[in-house]
């Protein structure tokens, strides 16, 4: 189905674009190849949580998550099924819990703590794809990620048993879990790849 759809594509553009080197061409096919896996994850995924009668709580700790995720990166799985199986668990199963399971505000607390400290410590966390090179957009991304960990955590606990503090916390776990080295070690991913260029 993938190969189906990429050959359509690229014959698509290509009859429609009249110059295209080669270079554009595996540039397009790379683009092309990750937005069909982003969209076929996806869907698996939305019908899980469609599946769990899950859709709204799911989609609120995706906008947080993808919020969070901006500036603070994190770990990228390498083959798809890897990608697909973890997500489902983070995105769905974490937000799962904690909408099914009464937190107290000490557990939401030390987590939003043990959040913050790991923020500080390892965000932004890059891959050897993407490995954030320039310091000074290092800088600013940590800044950004620090400050809406702090802003999520002063929400968790001001709003504490709220449907809103519980998917808030869902959010901040899951980025808190995507940009600590345990999820590189586990993968055998390399870390902090932006001192190895």
């Amino acid at each position: 189905m993938k190969e189906v759809f990429l050959n359509y594509t690229m014959n698509f553009i290509a009859s429609n674009q009249k110059e295209l080197n080669q270079d554009d061409k595996e540039r397009l096919a790379y683009g092309l190849e990750g937005l069909y896996m982003t969209l076929t994850k996806l869907i698996i995924i939305f019908l899980i949580a469609l599946l769990l009668g899950f859709m709204k709580e799911f989609i609120i700790t995706l906008i947080f998550f993808n919020i969070i995720r901006f500036p603070g990166f994190g770990f990228h799985a390498s083959k798809s099924i890897v990608c697909l199986i973890s997500s489902t668990i983070l995105i769905i199963g974490i937000p799962y819990l904690f909408t099914t399971v009464e937190t107290g505000l000490i557990i939401k607390t030390i987590l939003c703590v043990v959040s913050i400290i790991t923020f500080m410590i390892c965000a932004p966390a890059d891959t050897w794809k993407r490995p954030l090179t320039n310091g000074r957009k290092r800088l600013i991304r940590k800044i950004c990620a620090c400050s809406l960990s702090i802003i999520y955590s002063l929400i968790i606990i001001v709003f504490n048993g709220n449907e809103i503090s519980n998917l808030l916390m869902a959010a901040l776990l899951i980025e808190t879990i995507l940009i600590s080295p345990i999820m590189y070690l586990i993968f055998k991913e390399p870390y902090r790849n932006y001192k190895k260029v």
